[in-house]
């Protein structure tokens, strides 16, 4: 097994292949897919009916496995978020003969229906499966509505941000490991010389570690001006609620829909902030304030830290959210 650095090192590689597969097969996921072998399947989780397809291919994996996969990342997004963000869903699952375990997945809505296709390698493992971030990624941008393009960094970086906590949340994945990514994911964010803020600067880092990197500030800030009444969660659940990734917004109407539902500015004053300058915040002093050690391959948790029990509040499941599997009515 690898050691805990690695596979963050392998998860950050990991997010850098997902954009340049976006950029490479976006014709690929965009057409109709070859004829399925089986019929679809029906999953219910959250309020919603996920219809899952198989496309022409072999599968080492049985297909329970893949639809078990499916519903436990469904789950981790229900819970999060308080309900599914979509009523229906379609999930194209394409087997291919390169690459190993789940290799690449794409987010999109043709003909006004949610649509998540995923490339999984033939070779592919329950281990392969229990490890995965990508299909939970790819569930959590059906949360937020489509944006203009040059915002493509707060699409990408809820993603990025949100995936690992809401995995954390229902206990797929332990809090060491989401604290130790963003230690080792967020420098990626920061702006490099000539940068021109987060509408600007197009590249990989900015556009998944900068637009994570604004979350986990705007995360802080929310927590620290409500003590803890509030956080990111409760601002994301408010634009969930009244949108999804089926409709197309402005930035700063969803960023609103967020500041009102928290009763604090944090999203449009660090949207002002950071779209046209090259923000550069002190990540070692906010590891510091936080309690986040770095140890080993992992990381501790200083309680005594000032801003320790933000960290409890981020992590903690929130109370009454809808039950994993249930009709989510």
């Amino acid at each position: 097994m690898l050691h805990h650095r690695k596979v963050a090192s392998r998860r950050t590689a990991q997010i850098l292949i997902q954009m340049i597969a976006s950029v490479i097969l976006v014709t690929f996921f965009a057409i109709d897919g070859a004829p399925t072998s089986v019929p679809a399947s029906i999953v219910h989780v959250g309020g919603a009916d996920i219809e899952v397809s198989f496309e022409r291919g072999d599968l080492n994996l049985p297909r329970n496995s893949i639809l078990g996969w499916i519903s436990k990342s469904a789950c981790a997004v229900t819970e999060y978020y308080g309900r599914f963000p979509v009523r229906h869903l379609k999930i194209d699952i394409v087997p291919v003969e390169k690459g190993q375990g789940v290799v690449f997945g794409r987010t999109f809505v043709p003909d006004r229906t949610a649509t998540i296709r995923v490339m999984v390698a033939r070779s592919a493992t329950a281990s392969d499966l229990g490890e995965d971030w990508i299909m939970t990624h790819e569930m959590v941008h059906l949360a937020f509505p489509q944006v203009p393009r040059e915002h493509h960094w707060i699409e990408e970086g809820i993603a990025t941000y949100v995936e690992p906590i809401a995995r954390a949340q229902v206990g797929d994945l332990r809090a060491e490991k989401v604290w130790r990514d963003l230690v080792d994911g967020l420098p990626h964010g920061l702006p490099a010389p000539g940068d021109q803020g987060l509408d600007h600067t197009h590249t990989w880092g900015r556009t998944y570690w900068g637009g994570a990197l604004f979350c986990t500030i705007a995360d802080v800030e929310i927590h620290l001006r409500t003590k803890n009444k509030f956080g990111l969660q409760d601002a994301l659940r408010a634009i969930a609620k009244n949108t999804n990734m089926e409709q197309e917004w402005p930035l700063t109407r969803a960023l609103k829909t967020g500041d009102d539902a928290t009763g604090v500015p944090v999203l449009i004053e660090l949207y002002d902030k950071m779209k046209d300058a090259p923000v550069d915040p002190d990540l070692t002093k906010l590891w510091k304030e936080l309690g986040i050690k770095v140890s080993g391959d992992s990381v501790a948790f200083d309680r005594s830290a000032p801003l320790a029990s933000i960290v409890s509040s981020i992590m903690a499941p929130r109370s009454g959210t809808t039950i994993c599997g249930s009709d989510g009515k």
